[in-house]
């Protein structure tokens, strides 16, 4: 990979690294908002939620208006709304008596930002490199700097938090500038004189492709549901844990948290590079990945020790590190450009929705028992490691509608 491509790789990765901090910075910081705005533990639990769901109702709009206007048009627009929900939180925050609910939209607005942000990501590396070892590297590399916010992100957040609480809003949208100007400034995306295509073809196009090729699809989406669930209900229930248990709070907590988010963050790094173009091998990886992963869980549902939770976890996050680096190769690489944002999009919005409902459910089933929660949880994992055997396009599919109607517009342009 020259120079160039590595630094419109480094631009786009501060988009995934800027998205993660701005929401998971604040997981230290609401105790410390529970007390300043004398609200309720759900009430501060909204202020994470209503950012992924609004994420996961506009993130297929972001992918479409993607795939027919380009992903740079996209991307910077929201990184600017994004940046602009997170100043909007801070300033209620430092200068209302009653900022709950402002903080709350601009919380919404950031959701909206981050919809049309990090989910295109994975559409804009396909569409950037050519060669296919290319795109799993350059994907793994994006899972890398993902995984990285999330280390980051509690050591980070307790830090500024430890300051002035209301920090950690204002520090969004400086990230946000700093990632737009990168990629405005370094990432070329190719360009191809292609007639977009109509809604209703698109539409049908779409359609056709998961009546087609549902089967490997849906495997791919509930995998990383799954995945996501895990990840953020264990650090969820981790951090309870730490601060209940064994009052360990702030930034040694942080650092803790790190952890098994460390381990998941080399293991992207390295499966991105070591997977190629060979989808047999990023579906065995997968497959290993999600196994080590009901393994590690079913292991921590005999004991609750707290060196053999960090432990356990670690290995988690190995097995979660390895799955996502593959799927997303898997699901990029198997489409066209003309489909790829909206197909990745939907893909995005399922992982959005294992981050959403992984504190709640974890929260729910631990009042039953610790055996309850992870023996739940260790049979989703081999769910999604049986899922993982499907989790590859078959060898010798019809082209999809998108591909023929490439293909004949192709043909139109060469006969003029």
């Amino acid at each position: 990979m020259d120079e160039k491509k590595t630094w419109d790789l480094i631009s786009i990765a501060s988009i995934p690294l800027v998205m993660t901090l701005g929401n998971s910075m604040l997981i230290p910081v609401l105790p410390i908002m529970e007390k300043k705005l004398a609200i309720s533990p759900l009430q501060a639990s909204m202020v994470i939620t209503v950012y992924s769901v609004v994420a996961i109702l506009f993130i297929p709009i972001a992918g479409f208006l993607s795939d027919r206007m380009g992903r740079k048009v996209i991307i910077i627009p929201s990184l600017i709304i994004a940046g602009l929900g997170g100043l909007l939180s801070g300033w209620a925050a430092w200068k209302m008596s009653h900022p709950y609910f402002m903080i709350l939209a601009g919380r919404l607005l950031q959701g909206i930002g981050a919809a049309g942000a990090f989910p295109i990501v994975m559409p804009l590396i396909g569409d950037m490199f050519q060669r296919k070892s290319e795109v799993s590297a350059g994907l793994g590399f994006i899972e890398t700097s993902n995984t990285f916010g999330k280390v980051l992100s509690p050591v980070l957040g307790a830090v500024l938090a430890s300051l002035l609480w209301y920090i950690p809003f204002f520090s969004t949208p400086v990230f946000c500038l700093i990632s737009a100007l990168l990629v405005a400034f370094f990432v070329k995306t190719p360009k191809e004189k292609k007639a977009p295509k109509d809604f209703k073809s698109f539409k049908a196009s779409i359609a056709w492709i998961f009546q087609t090729e549902g089967r490997w699809l849906y495997a791919i989406f509930s995998i990383g549901c799954i995945s996501m669930f895990v990840l953020f209900g264990v650090l969820f229930h981790l951090s309870s844990v730490l601060e209940n248990q064994y009052k360990i709070e702030g930034v040694m907590k942080g650092m803790i948290l790190a952890i098994p988010l460390a381990a998941l963050c080399i293991t992207s790094y390295i499966t991105g590079k070591a997977i190629g173009e060979s989808k047999i091998v990023m579906k065995w990886i997968a497959f290993s990945g999600m196994l080590l992963l009901s393994g590690s869980i079913l292991w921590i549902s005999f004991s609750n020790g707290i060196y053999l939770l960090i432990f356990a976890l670690s290995l988690s996050g190995i097995g979660i590190g390895g799955a996502l680096p593959s799927l997303d190769a898997l699901i990029t690489q198997g489409f066209g450009k003309e489909e790829r944002g909206t197909i990745t999009s939907l893909y995005n919005s399922a992982r959005f929705i294992g981050v959403a409902l992984g504190p709640p459910v974890f929260a729910f089933l631990i009042k039953f028992s610790h055996k309850t929660l992870f023996f739940s949880v260790a049979g989703a994992c081999i769910a999604a490691a049986i899922l993982s055997l499907f989790a590859i396009k078959p060898p010798g599919k019809p082209p999809t509608k998108g591909t023929i109607f490439s293909t004949s517009v192709s043909k139109k342009e060469r006969a003029r």
